[in-house]
Formats: C-alpha cells, sequence, structure tokens
C-alpha cells in the first residue's frame, strides 16, 4: 500500500558533484533523489506537488487524450484529497473526451470518474484519517496521481478487496443498487430480465438481484458472454434476437416482473411486450444508439410502469446518499458476493488506448488503469 504521509524534503550535498542532491523521503517507498542545478529547494517543493494526469484539451475523443504532468490538485473543506492507484474506465470518461457528458467541465481538464486509493488530506470531522484505503468518484479527475472529491463521494475500502477491484466497481455497483432498491423495488421470488448482462452495469445487476432473491434472465449476444452470466449467478441466458419468444417460454406465458434495460433502441418494444401484468420497465441508458418511444396505450392496458433510473453520484449535487448505500453492500463486498469481473489491467500511459477501447466496443469486462504498479498489492483480488 502506498503512504499517504506528506512528503518530508531536505538538501544534503553531493562532494562528488558540484551541485546539491535533493531527496525526497517518504518511509514506505524507497528514496527519490533528483539533482537540480543550483540546489534550489523551493524549485524542489514545487516539483513534489506535479503529477501526471491524463488531459482532455481538444473534445476530440479518446485517441486525442493525452499524458500530461499538472499541479497536484488543492483540497478544499468539505473535500478529501486521494492518492491514486487505480482507476476505472467508465462510459462517462468516453463522453468526457468528447465534451458530451451532462456535467461539463471546462478545456482543458483532466479526466475519470473512479478511482481507489489512499487519503492524503481530510476534514478532520470526515469520517476519515491520513492512510485509509478508500473508493469513490468524482466528476473528473480521476486519471491521475491524486484526485479531489466531495467527502461524501468517497467510501472506506475492506480489507478483503485490493485496489485494482476496487477501482472497478463504484458506478456501476451503486448505480445498479439504486435502480433494484430505489427505483425498482425488486422483490424475494420475482423474475427480472436484464439487457447488456455481461457488461459491467449487467453484471452488478445480476449479482445483486441474486441478493435479492429473484430469478435472472440474462441477455448477451455471445455463447461467451452467455457463460459470464451464469457464472457471476444468471439463471438463464437468452440471445437479444429472439428474446421476447424464449421469456416466454421461460416463464410459461406469464412474462417477467422487471426488465432492465441501458440499452433501449428496437429492443424496447419488445421489452414492454416482456413484462407480466403490473410490470416494470427500467430505463437504464441508451447505448443502442437509439431512444425510443413508447405507445402509451399498452401501459394502460396492462398497468406497466416505465422507470427511469439516473444515478446521481457523479453530479455536483447528488440525490442519492453514497454512504448510505456502501453500508448496504459493502458486506456483500467483503464476502465476493459483489465484483467486477475485470478483463484487463491497462498501465496507465496508455490511458487513452483504454477509453478508446470501450467507445469503440472492443472491451470485454472491467478496463481498470494501474496508476501505480502496487495497485493491486494490498487486499485479496476478487474480481
Amino acid at each position: 500500500m502506498r503512504n499517504a504521509a506528506m512528503w518530508q524534503p531536505w538538501i544534503s550535498f553531493d562532494p562528488d558533484t558540484n551541485f546539491d542532491t535533493i531527496v525526497l523521503y517518504n518511509e514506505f517507498i524507497a528514496d527519490a533523489t533528483f539533482a537540480l542545478s543550483g540546489g534550489n529547494p523551493g524549485e524542489m517543493l514545487a516539483m513534489s506537488h506535479r503529477m501526471r494526469a491524463v488531459r482532455n484539451t481538444t473534445h476530440g475523443g479518446p485517441r486525442l487524450l493525452e499524458v500530461q504532468e499538472v499541479s497536484r490538485p488543492v483540497r478544499a473543506p468539505g473535500e478529501v484529497l486521494v492518492e491514486v492507484n487505480a482507476a476505472g474506465v467508465s462510459y462517462p470518461d468516453v463522453l468526457q473526451s468528447r465534451g458530451e457528458y451532462q456535467y461539463r467541465v471546462p478545456l482543458p481538464f483532466t479526466i475519470g470518474s473512479e478511482f481507489a486509493g489512499v487519503v492524503v488530506e481530510c476534514d478532520v470531522d470526515s469520517g476519515f484519517s491520513p492512510g485509509d484505503r478508500v473508493l469513490g468518484v468524482a466528476g473528473s479527475g480521476a486519471f491521475a496521481d491524486y484526485v479531489v472529491t466531495p467527502t461524501d463521494r468517497v467510501l472506506p475500502l475492506p480489507d478483503e478487496v485490493d485496489f485494482v477491484t476496487a477501482a472497478g466497481m463504484p458506478i456501476n455497483v451503486l448505480s445498479a443498487e439504486f435502480a433494484l432498491g430505489e427505483r425498482g423495488s425488486l422483490q424475494t421470488g420475482e423474475t427480472v430480465l436484464i439487457h447488456g448482462a455481461a457488461g459491467g452495469l449487467g453484471i452488478a445487476l445480476i449479482q445483486q438481484a441474486k441478493i435479492i432473491g429473484a430469478d435472472v434472465i440474462a441477455v448477451v449476444s455471445t455463447p461467451e458472454k452467455a457463460e459470464l452470466a451464469r457464472r457471476v449467478g444468471a439463471d438463464e441466458a437468452i440471445s437479444p434476437y429472439n428474446f421476447l419468444e424464449e421469456v416466454r417460454r421461460i416463464t410459461h406465458g406469464r412474462g417477467v416482473d422487471m426488465v432492465l434495460d441501458p440499452v433501449g433502441g428496437e429492443r424496447f418494444t419488445d421489452s414492454l411486450r416482456a413484462l407480466a401484468r403490473q410490470g416494470r420497465l427500467l430505463v437504464l441508458g441508451f447505448t443502442g444508439g437509439s431512444i425510443p418511444t413508447v405507445r402509451v396505450n399498452r401501459l394502460l392496458l396492462t398497468n406497466t410502469t416505465i422507470v427511469g433510473v439516473a444515478w446521481e453520484g457523479l453530479m455536483p449535487v447528488a440525490g442519492v446518499s453514497l454512504p448510505q448505500q456502501w453500508e448496504r453492500l459493502a458486506p456483500h463486498v467483503a464476502r465476493g458476493a459483489v465484483y467486477p469481473v475485470i478483463s484487463e489491467v491497462v498501465p496507465f500511459q496508455h490511458a487513452a488506448d483504454a477509453v478508446a477501447a470501450l467507445d469503440e466496443r472492443r472491451a470485454s469486462g472491467k478496463l481498470v488503469l494501474a496508476v501505480h504498479p502496487d495497485a493491486g498489492d494490498s487486499g485479496t483480488r476478487i474480481g
């Protein structure tokens, strides 16, 4: 685990050279020695507050993101400064790279929404202390050596979980909990149909629906994805091309109690038809590329409910309590019942490639950036 203590600089004279050597020491990290002509302590202190960051400078998309050196962010009251060990790659990062995300940040800025690391600075009454292992979300800025975010977006990391696994969780796991609980009120014994079930959000929905005690039908596009969906808990895995017929066969014509749809597009009408009477269709997104329209007479005839699901954890003002969500989820995370399926841990310098892979639908499973080489050294990898 990387240390969160403050750097402690001093000057020592190297008799074999004609310049001073400034050494930055940290008790948990090997000494870092820099040679500066003239031995300038002020310059060395300034260097210690620099960091690497993945920057959007053009709104040109993932391929134009750049790793640059920038100043370390400064924490304000009510915020936490975290040294980032690993960062999750998520769809908001794709949108941020084009300036299309609903929360707009002026250029240039550091992208990234999910992180796991160690607290460096915090308010004394925050509930955290320097050195605490945490995970969390930020409106932007997580693809960097350090991130600042509001205290209520930072969550304690169970000892059983390493930084890479933790970085792959926040958005999908918390969004799934919000969808199934507050918005969907899923009950034990109900049957739920999940589109995009082999994606990061789909996997989180499967795992948490099974914890609640529901029967899960996963909609996936390949045999490999079907195997993954079953491995994380799905009772059935079916193709998107004839899912309505398969749902009717599996449920003996009754239909499902809930459909979770992050895809939209052409599937939407058949998703409504797949519902039992008084069923609920939860709209989580439109990754299919088109926003469907609804013939509302069907809602009337079958007492169907359509529910929008917009988890607001990345917004400046969130309408959901992340700490309360995490209090409910953390025991399941600690025992390994909720975890991301991580397909690749990507070196930090290849962050643009990772975001592009997600954008171009080449990623299978969750991608995580290893901001520091020891990102997976603390805790037990459960993903």
